[in-house]
């Protein structure tokens, strides 16, 4: 039986709903004919999704692993309720529906997801470790990938939760890459993180000798950790919850003129008027971050009177799993700071 190329069949609640908009999906692994069936290992869980997590389950393990089961148990899906964000996974190729017409995979390939967790339905039948700082769960489980949906093959030259961690902020090097141009300011928020590490190498690859970067933390590991890459003109430690204070010290940094492009990349909400008041008139704000409100960002931005161009944070980028994965390829310091920091088996 064949069902819809973007998963509707999959739909429980409500009726007519796409897979990711929808409370409820069927997560019976009974292959339709256009489906991909996988064999999961690994989660890495969206760092808003699992920041919000850990600090519900107060660092426990054991809570941990309650309310993610308790999501997929009740949604089908890990799709976390309060940070509506999920993740992607990792896992090998079971089986693959007749009508599927990509040939470039067969079962028994390791694959990662590049579709989000929450349209993905998901079975998780045993929690074996949750890596808190990796945001990884090695898993016992099975997902069902949709004919619509994206994934890579495991690159054959880095370990699979290096890849993984890289793949799943994969849309932000890539769209770093497309809005950068030579000579820009670039301000990157939460650059110490996964994304803001190879968002960073992006921005100063594209903005070149007569560009700007500007790296900033919240914490002094993280401010550490941009330091460490030497990708950035400037390292600072500012809260992004407080506006006045960002944009007060990227005014100093830019002579006043503020930053061109803004990138977000921060796991926590509130952040989203520090991105708009340090980024000048007609500059762009990309909130690559799934813990930002827009309706913040829309409504703050006209409270300011401040005309900048918003870009939601796409996870999908043409070619971005090549471009991410190839940031680590040309920088031996992020391929050394990745392994040691998020690539720990």
């Amino acid at each position: 039986m064949k069902g819809c190329k973007y998963g509707t069949h999959r739909v429980l609640e409500p009726r007519g709903a796409l897979p990711q908009a929808a409370w409820r999906i069927d997560n019976t692994m009974d292959l339709y004919d256009n489906e991909i069936l996988v064999d999961v290992d690994t989660l890495n869980i969206d760092a808003a999704s699992f920041t919000q997590i850990k600090k519900q389950a107060n660092g426990d393990n054991e809570e941990i692993a309650r309310i993610m089961k308790d999501i997929v148990g009740s949604r089908g899906k890990h799709h976390n309720p309060v940070t509506g964000s999920g993740g992607m996974f990792i896992g090998t190729v079971k089986a693959i529906g007749p009508d599927i017409s990509d040939i470039s995979i067969k079962p028994g390939d390791r694959i990662a997801s590049l579709v989000s967790l929450t349209l993905t339905p998901l079975v998780i039948q045993e929690i074996l470790e949750i890596r808190q700082d990796q945001d990884q769960v090695r898993i016992k489980g099975q997902a069902i990938l949709f004919e619509s949906g994206i994934y890579a093959k495991l690159p054959s030259d880095m370990p699979p939760a290096l890849a993984l961690a890289v793949l799943d902020v994969a849309g932000a090097p890539a769209q770093t890459a497309r809005l950068v141009k030579p000579g820009d300011t670039v301000l990157i928020i939460g650059a110490g993180g996964k994304s803001g590490l190879l968002c960073l190498y992006e921005a100063k690859k594209r903005a070149g000798v007569t560009g700007k970067v500007l790296g900033m933390g919240h914490s002094q590991v993280s401010h550490d950790r941009i330091v460490q890459s030497g990708l950035a003109d400037n390292a600072f430690s500012l809260d992004a919850t407080k506006p006045l204070e960002v944009y007060d010290k990227v005014s100093q940094l830019t002579s006043g003129r503020l930053a061109d492009v803004t990138i977000n990349c921060v796991n926590i909400p509130g952040t989203e008027m520090a991105s708009i008041m340090a980024t000048r008139d007609g500059g762009t704000v990309y909130f690559f971050s799934m813990a930002t409100s827009f309706t913040s960002c829309a409504l703050g931005a006209e409270g300011i009177g401040k005309d900048v161009n918003m870009i939601i944070g796409n996870g999908y980028t043409k070619g971005h799993a090549e471009i991410a994965l190839s940031v680590l390829r040309e920088s031996p310091v992020l391929m050394k700071m990745f392994l040691e920091r998020w690539a720990v088996s």
